[in-house]
């Protein structure tokens, strides 16, 4: 009897895209927008702008999603191929968004009070300086949404090349750095008219109210981030993904088969695992099955169960 040469049926858990190109963009962005930051947090301080202020700390909320974007892309480039981690590497960026998504929500509200007590305690603005430094974060914003959006264009591009009706195999972290960057612009545009209205009308009360404005941005987002991520950390199938459907429909498609137990979760960025049971008077292989499902290429990873029934009738599913 020939032995068994396990390795040859062993496959790779590595199911990360090729990133090394936004890994040095994320690098790029990441060193600009910390720049812009921190001249606007202690700018918005000098001049005792809200809005401002406001806006330094919604760029760092956006900083420490590039910080956890760049180094997942680092840490699961360098543990790709450790066979310790069972499903590989796609869930650190998630939990550190996690833990992110946390110290933002308490930024969020610490920015909303401040500028609450500034409403009722109005300091003098600088209005010519802090314009300037608003209009400057706003132009850096441009151009790192600029960037994004061409490492965006380049990685959904070269994702065409799988073309099952699925479009989940561009780098979503990415995109969503894209996303980051335009709301921060955005928050750059409220800060300006905030001081605009200021200078020019007398409105001061609308500085710590757009700071307040820019707070609920950040709690916002800091609130969708804790939901996206905690929902993939436990392991629930997306509610954007059918896939669960289209494994049952397959499956259950003769008549005969059907699935006792059925789990479905993400372990990357467009990349699911699944197991599957299936009972059967006369089911097919585990093969067979895996050959079924070898169309969803967002499925990297099956363990398939086949039991058969020995009963007669409906009572195997009952």
């Amino acid at each position: 009897m020939h032995k068994i040469n396990p390795e040859r049926w062993r496959h790779s858990h590595e199911y990360s895209l090729d990133t090394s190109g936004a890994e040095k963009l994320t690098r790029i962005v990441i060193a600009i927008t910390a720049t812009m930051m921190v001249v606007e947090i202690i700018a918005g301080m000098a001049y005792s702008s809200m809005a401002l202020l406001a806006d330094g700390w919604h760029m760092s909320t956006h900083v420490s999603a590039f910080l956890i974007t760049a180094f997942a892309y680092y840490f699961s480039r360098r543990h790709a191929a450790d066979p310790s981690y069972s499903f590989g590497t796609g869930k650190m960026g998630v939990l550190g968004g996690f833990t992110s998504g946390i110290i933002l929500a308490i930024v969020a509200l610490i920015m909303a009070g401040e500028s609450i007590v500034r409403i009722f305690q109005p300091h003098t603005i600088r209005f010519d300086e802090a314009i300037f430094v608003a209009v400057l974060g706003l132009v850096v914003n441009l151009v790192s949404a600029l960037l994004f959006k061409q490492g965006h264009d380049h990685s959904h591009g070269h994702s065409h090349g799988h073309d099952h009706g699925h479009a989940h195999d561009h780098d979503l972290n990415l995109r969503a750095a894209y996303l980051h960057v335009l709301a921060d612009a955005l928050t750059s545009v409220t800060a300006i008219v905030a001081l605009l209205a200021g200078k020019y009308f007398g409105w001061n009360w609308l500085d710590p109210v757009m700071g307040i404005v820019g707070s609920a941005v950040v709690l916002v987002w800091a609130y969708g981030l804790l939901r996206d991520t905690g929902g993939i950390l436990l392991d629930r199938t997306p509610g954007h993904s059918d896939l669960g459907d289209e494994i049952r429909n397959a499956v259950e498609g003769d008549g005969d088969a059907h699935i006792s137990d059925l789990h479905v979760w993400q372990v990357g960025s467009g990349k699911f695992a699944a197991i599957v049971s299936i009972v059967a008077h006369e089911p097919k292989s585990a093969g067979y099955y895996r050959e079924v499902f070898s169309e969803h290429e967002e499925l990297v990873h099956v363990t398939i169960e086949v039991n058969v029934c020995q009963e007669h009738g409906a009572e195997c599913v009952a």
